[in-house]
């Protein structure tokens, strides 16, 4: 089996790589770097491949690296100052107003 073959990934772990991938793409990494990442907490959160074909007993499911990414937020924002995140706040709130009277003008 060569090297990056996903042959012994079971349907459900391809598709949870391929939305995690997306997730990434979203956040401005190329198309490389996101499969690269997606499939590297797959196998952090899976223990890798689950189809039959090795010994032993499975692996129980590892959550941890699906929740990380929150808490990595969070404390970033935290150590922001006050007046740091009422700009952007502020900002946000335009651009929603911005985007929801061009949301109202395409539907008449």
């Amino acid at each position: 089996m060569p090297r990056g073959d996903k042959s012994k990934y079971t349907d459900k772990q391809k598709r949870q790589a391929e939305h995690i991938e997306e997730g990434y793409e979203d956040r401005g990494l190329s198309k490389k770097e996101a499969e690269r990442r997606a499939w590297a907490t797959v196998n952090k959160s899976t223990g890798g491949g689950k189809k039959a074909g090795g010994s032993g007993r499975g692996k129980p499911r590892n959550p941890e690296p699906s929740k990380k990414g929150g808490k990595l937020g969070g404390a970033a924002a935290a150590r922001r100052p006050a007046a740091e995140k009422s700009r952007s706040a502020k900002k946000a709130s335009a651009t929603r107003a911005r985007r929801a009277g061009k949301k109202s003008e395409s539907k008449s």
